[in-house]
């Protein structure tokens, strides 16, 4: 729970509290504070116990972790019974992805063009920059809209 504090910040809190509640008082703070976790936690147990209880017998190998969404997919992705690390392997996210602007974006993309005409004038942004800057030469700058920015 505490794996990321380290000695500087015990240090200070250690300090903090001698300050706050004085070297009188602080021993039975500190009682006060480890039994309300210890109460705590026994709490959490029990309910923990009844609610496996009350599950049955199906649940008996249950855990609450497994209630986290990162650690039921993790488990999930692991166990594959499913054939999940097939699916996710035949997609190429990337190639979707560049289609996708292409497509939203009125321009036909490397692989439909290239199927299409027989060769690839390739797309995206770059490009088309080029493309443009062309036109203008190379010394002018393309017109500043105030109004688009």
């Amino acid at each position: 729970m505490f794996n990321d504090i380290g000695a500087l910040e015990v240090v200070t809190l250690v300090v903090l509290a001698v300050l706050v509640f004085g070297p009188d008082k602080l021993p039975k703070v500190i009682q006060d504070v480890t039994r309300t976790i210890r109460k705590i936690r026994e709490f959490s147990d029990s309910a923990k116990q009844d609610i496996r209880n009350e599950l049955g017998p199906e649940f008996k190998d249950f855990e609450f972790e497994d209630l986290n969404p990162k650690t039921f997919i993790r488990k999930q992705l692991d166990n594959d019974e499913l054939g999940l690390k097939e699916i996710r392997n035949g997609f190429d996210l990337k190639k979707e992805m560049a289609e996708l602007t292409d497509a939203v974006h009125g321009r036909e993309s490397e692989s439909s063009s290239s199927a299409t005409s027989g060769s690839s004038t390739g797309s995206g942004g770059a490009v088309d920059m080029t493309k443009k800057r062309e036109k203008l030469g190379l010394e002018e700058r393309p017109p500043y809209d105030l109004d688009a920015t």
